[in-house]
């Protein structure tokens, strides 16, 4: 009886503390975002003014905006346990294909030969700390069924091609790697970390990106709970 005893207390102590976690700590890490995202991608055409404009720029910030939509995900938001957001995601409110992206920044843009969805372009010299080398990664460019919507300048694998920002790179898609799970028609925009032995580290980990916040101007650190919709505030040109 009393091994049951202790059982049952142990299992109600556990089921408190994911309680907690999901009602109290996880409250905080969940996006803001979703309230908009949804509403956004049901009905984009009542929410324009929610979007971003492409090639616009913030705040005398060095990049320029990749693509067109609504700031949904910011970087450090989580959507699991365990998850860390390493960019932001914008999403058109249209259909694949339609959207265009650019380069946000001058940089040497490449494509491993396998990559259906994704671009990275190095930056030899960050221009928030000169001297430093830097990536700008670009992902979600393909259909449901992994079919590539990258401009055919840059074909599978492509290796540091100059290009200047505001070149095309693609248009957004909706691709996941599952053709079974699609996701909403959006761009994946992060800026990577240099190895320091002039590669980038993996992308997946969020210690291996940076805030995008300064580079583009705009409140896009979870941490800092901005306010929604995110766009400029001061000097959108």
């Amino acid at each position: 009886m009393k091994k049951f005893i202790i059982f049952v207390f142990s299992v109600l102590v556990i089921a408190g503390i994911v309680a907690i976690y999901f009602f109290f700590i996880s409250s905080d890490r969940r996006s803001r975002g979703t309230t908009f995202v949804i509403p956004f991608i049901r009905n984009a055409e009542a929410h324009q003014d929610w979007a971003v404009e492409a090639l616009s720029s913030c705040n005398d910030a060095p990049f320029i905006m990749p693509t067109r939509g609504l700031i949904g995900y910011l970087w450090d938001d989580s959507f699991k346990i365990g998850h860390r957001h390493q960019g932001i995601d914008i999403f058109a409110g249209t259909d694949i294909g339609i959207t265009p992206i650019y380069a946000a920044y001058d940089g040497y843009l490449s494509r491993q030969s396998d990559w259906k969805s994704t671009l990275i372009i190095r930056i030899p010299s960050d221009p928030l700390q000169p001297g430093r080398q830097i990536w700008t990664y670009y992902t979600h460019m393909a259909d449901q069924a992994g079919n590539p919507l990258i401009a055919a300048d840059f074909p599978p694998g492509t290796s540091e091609v100059f290009v200047k920002a505001g070149t095309l790179l693609g248009y957004q898609g909706n691709f996941s790697g599952d053709p079974a799970s699609p996701v909403g028609v959006h761009l994946h925009f992060s800026i990577i970390k240099d190895s320091g032995t002039g590669k980038y580290l993996n992308e997946l980990e969020i210690a291996n990106t940076l805030d995008p916040s300064p580079y583009l101007g705009l409140p896009l650190n979870k941490n800092e709970h901005p306010t929604y919709p995110i766009k400029c505030t001061t000097s959108e040109n």
